[in-house]
């Protein structure tokens, strides 16, 4: 998984405001409902000792449903100097709402809340061409539209032509889209005659990473619940299998190759790891002990320390405390790192990383 969409919560000192808001049971009905729960919300980050107005930002946040139409299962939200600067949707509920006021942005909850969401891109096909959706952790978004050559409706042999000649602009369009957003998994929806067409025509790499639903389509009579259905169960198939194979590799990489040392696990040896921009790949157990503890942060992703102590010698003169999962997902962002949230019934308990915290070496 990449956090890039992260950032922002980087590029400006802490505290910070975060929120884990569910919304699942939320409906125009219950109105006055979660205007009292975002009321909850603001009291409870004020007693944690946010200011007025990040608590008053992130109360008209949560007060009003969204104007977007149905709203996701939960909400995450990240706040600071009176201004909410992300305000994220999440596939699956949070449960109970969860503040949290702190040096760094909590940010170890979303990886409960998105495993299931590779980033993914939809073609949406039919014969005159196909809408590109690009679907992510931070929701989707129109990815372009690719029109192709008319053909009649009866069978001709330039029916025939136009019909490939679009087949491929598609699979190139997809290619190309794919290419530069990075999205791990293509979803090709529409009448089973065009998107076999196209699928045929992708590069060999994306084949592999590419599913098919015959419902869904440019149509307004598709299906859109059928389709959703196939997304979300293609998303999940292809999270499961991406884990077990990163897991795979971790726990290869355990062992010394050539007297380097290709995988870390516990806080001191990732926090090192850190230091030196070291991390490639980053595991996290959400409920495992380490990532509760107490580690030491300055104002870059890579002054940390597991004493405070060793944050003075790194040039930070004020160093504050800071969970482990959240000051290390921060260095991960920072540096470009993949994270893998490890579910706890993904692994038995000697392969998971040791307290839930482990790293693949550059």
């Amino acid at each position: 998984m990449r956090l890039d969409f992260l950032s922002p919560l980087y590029d400006r000192p802490g505290p910070w405001a975060a929120v884990y808001f569910d919304t699942s049971e939320h409906s125009e009905s219950t109105a006055d409902k979660r205007a009292l729960e975002a009321l909850e919300v603001f009291h409870r980050l004020a007693g944690q000792g946010a200011d007025e107005p990040t608590c008053r930002a992130v109360y008209d946040a949560l007060a009003e449903p969204s104007a977007q139409g149905a709203e996701p299962p939960g909400r995450a939200l990240f706040a600071m100097d009176g201004e909410v600067v992300l305000n994220l949707p999440l596939s699956r509920s949070p449960g109970p709402h969860r503040t949290s006021w702190s040096v760094l942005p909590h940010t170890g909850p979303l990886l409960e809340c998105t495993e299931e969401d590779p980033s993914c891109l939809i073609a949406y096909i039919d014969r005159r061409g196909a809408d590109m959706e690009l679907r992510g952790p931070a929701g989707g978004r129109a990815a372009g539209t690719v029109r192709g050559a008319q053909w009649p409706l009866r069978k001709t042999p330039s029916a025939d032509w136009s019909e490939r000649r679009n087949a491929e602009d598609i699979a190139q369009a997809l290619a190309d889209c794919q290419e530069e957003s990075g999205a791990e998994l293509v979803v090709l929806c529409g009448s089973t005659r065009e998107v076999r067409a196209v699928r045929d025509r992708l590069p060999a790499r994306l084949r592999e990473h590419t599913v098919e639903s015959p419902h869904g389509g440019r149509s307004p009579r598709s299906d859109s619940r059928l389709l959703e259905e196939d997304v979300e169960r293609a998303r999940a198939e292809h999270a499961r299998e991406r884990t077990a194979r990163e897991l795979d590799r971790f726990r290869a990489a355990r062992a010394p190759q050539d007297g380097r040392q290709r995988a870390a696990e516990g806080v001191p040896a990732l926090v090192d790891a850190a230091r030196r921009h070291r991390i490639a790949e980053l595991f996290v157990q959400p409920e495992g002990p380490d990532v509760y503890r107490e580690v030491w942060v300055g104002a870059e992703p890579d002054q940390l320390s597991v004493r405070r102590t060793d944050a003075l010698y790194l040039g930070e003169p004020h160093p504050a405390p800071a969970r482990a999962d959240d000051a290390l997902l921060r260095s991960a962002v920072a540096n470009g790192a993949e994270v893998v949230m490890v579910p706890p019934d993904a692994t038995a308990p000697d392969d998971a990383p040791v307290g839930g915290l482990g790293a693949l070496l550059r």
